[in-house]
This record gives structure tokens, C-alpha cells and sequence, in this order.
């Protein structure tokens, strides 16, 4: 997806994609992180983000989801809290339109590139306090976003209580992406002999920024299933359970797993 800075266009870009995969077989979509606005003017972007409750691009997608029965992952919105600041958030929304979870992005990207970009996360978005795994027609599925995908502590928390897929969406700079996103994302589902699916925003936005692409779906033992480069579209994968049992059984690092002791520092 190119998300742009209007929510109600995006909105018809996720409703058209929930018709057209729903029509073709699909049992659930997935689609990148802030799915419903890309704006780095945050005064402009300001009167386009709402509460959970007034969100017209949530709204659509859950409606979208109950006239069709597909269930969709929705990557991450940008929403206001009760107290005013803002959350990047994802849902898992059933066939029948209803939520059935929700997760807050727990690691804030703050960084200053060498390419001269900078982003500054914190300065609009409070942490998320929780992690989560939620039953799916795909699996157990632990979520993330974006920038959580180096930090896997994260990952083996979610697979150590049962999640046999992991998604992460994102929109991922071109330059962190080149060097890190495959690798990383490999590395995450071999950790965790679980599927990883990464829908990702890709190609250039009309605030100006670029996104990397490349939406994934990774097997357990790391094999690239999809690959849908910097095109926007989607992309289809049939998910077999039965290989997260098989991968498991032949590298059991989920049973080996310790609690690691307090680390000596030598001197």
C-alpha cells in the first residue's frame, strides 16, 4: 500500500482490497502499519487523526469485514487516546466486523540517518504497555509493528505462549530497509519456527517520504514464501499449520529455551 494524507482515501483502498481478496479466497487480509494516514506535517495530520470510536478508516474496515466475512489484520492506524496523545495501533478485526484485539507499538523509532532524515516518534506517540497474541484463522498470531521487529525478546515472549505466526507490518525507510528487513525478519521466524507475515507500505507518499516495500511472508525455517517487491497490490499465501509442528520438531529451540542468569561482568 502508498498511503497518503487522506484518511477517507485510504479507507476506499482498504475497502476495495477487502472486496477484491474476500472474492478471490482469501481467508484473512493484512495491511501495513498506518494503514489510514502517512502525513509527517503534524499540524495537518493533527485534524485527521480521531478517538478509536470516531475513526472513519476503522470504521470502514470493520464494516468492510462484516459484509464480506473476511478477517483482517489492520496494520496500525494512528488513534487518540483519552488523555490526548496518540497511540500507533493495530487491530485484529473477526468476520463478523467485531475487534478482537488491539496493540500498541511498544518500541518508538528515534533515529537521525545519514541520509539527513530524521524521525522522531516519541514526539507524537505514547509507547504501548502490553504485548499480545490472539487466535486467528491463520494461528495463534503475536503482533507487532514495524521497529519492534529488532527487539526479540519481544517475539519470544509471543511464541513461548503459542504464537505459531508473527505479523509485523511497517513502513520501513528505503535505507534501513535495504540493509536489514529480510535478514531481520528471517531471523525472527527461524527464532521462533512460526510463519512471519509483513505487510509493509511501499514506493513515495504524498508527504514526501519513501517507503521500502517488499511485503513478506516467511515460513518457518525461513524461507521466503512472498516477495511483492515495491509494488502496491496484494499478494496470496496458503499458510500450512502443520509446518510449524514439523520445523519445531526438527530444531526444538522453543523447548530448549532457558531463563537467562544475571550475565558476569569479568574483569
Amino acid at each position: 500500500m502508498t498511503a497518503g494524507i487522506d484518511p477517507d482515501a485510504n479507507a476506499a483502498v482498504l475497502v476495495d482490497a477487502i472486496e477484491q481478496a474476500a472474492g478471490e479466497g482469501a481467508v484473512m487480509l493484512f495491511t501495513p502499519e498506518m494503514s489510514g494516514l502517512i502525513d509527517r506535517d503534524r499540524e495537518r495530520a493533527a485534524g485527521s487523526i480521531a478517538t478509536e470510536g470516531e475513526d472513519r478508516v476503522l470504521h470502514a474496515v470493520c464494516d468492510a469485514a462484516a459484509r464480506t466475512g473476511l478477517w483482517v489484520h489492520l496494520g496500525s492506524l494512528a488513534i487518540r487516546r483519552e488523555d490526548g496523545r496518540l497511540a500507533n495501533r493495530a487491530y485484529v478485526i473477526d468476520g463478523s466486523g467485531a475487534i478482537r484485539a488491539t496493540y500498541d507499538k511498544l518500541h518508538l523509532f528515534d533515529v537521525t540517518l545519514p541520509s539527513g532524515e530524521s524521525w522522531r516518534e516519541s514526539a507524537s506517540y505514547a509507547p504501548g504497555e502490553r504485548a499480545c497474541v490472539v487466535a486467528t484463522p491463520a494461528g495463534a498470531m503475536g503482533l507487532s509493528i514495524c521497529y519492534d521487529m529488532r527487539f526479540p525478546d519481544l517475539f519470544r515472549a509471543m511464541s513461548d505462549v503459542g504464537a505459531t505466526i508473527l505479523s509485523v507490518p511497517a513502513a520501513f525507510t528505503v535505507p534501513t530497509g535495504q540493509a536489514h528487513w529480510h535478514v531481520l525478519l528471517r531471523a525472527r521466524a527461524i527464532e521462533a519456527g512460526a510463519f512471519v507475515v509483513a505487510a509493509a507500505q511501499t514506493g513515495l507518499h504524498q508527504d514526501g517520504r519513501a517507503t521500502y516495500g517488499h511485503s513478506l511472508v516467511i515460513d518457518p525455517w525461513g524461507k521466503v514464501l512472498l516477495d511483492m517487491g515495491q509494488a502496491a497490490g496484494i499478494g496470496y499465501v496458503d499458510v500450512d499449520p502443520e509446518q510449524v509442528t514439523a520445523v519445531r520438531a526438527r530444531v526444538p529451540v522453543l523447548d530448549h529455551r532457558r531463563a537467562i542468569p544475571p550475565v558476569e561482568i569479568a574483569k
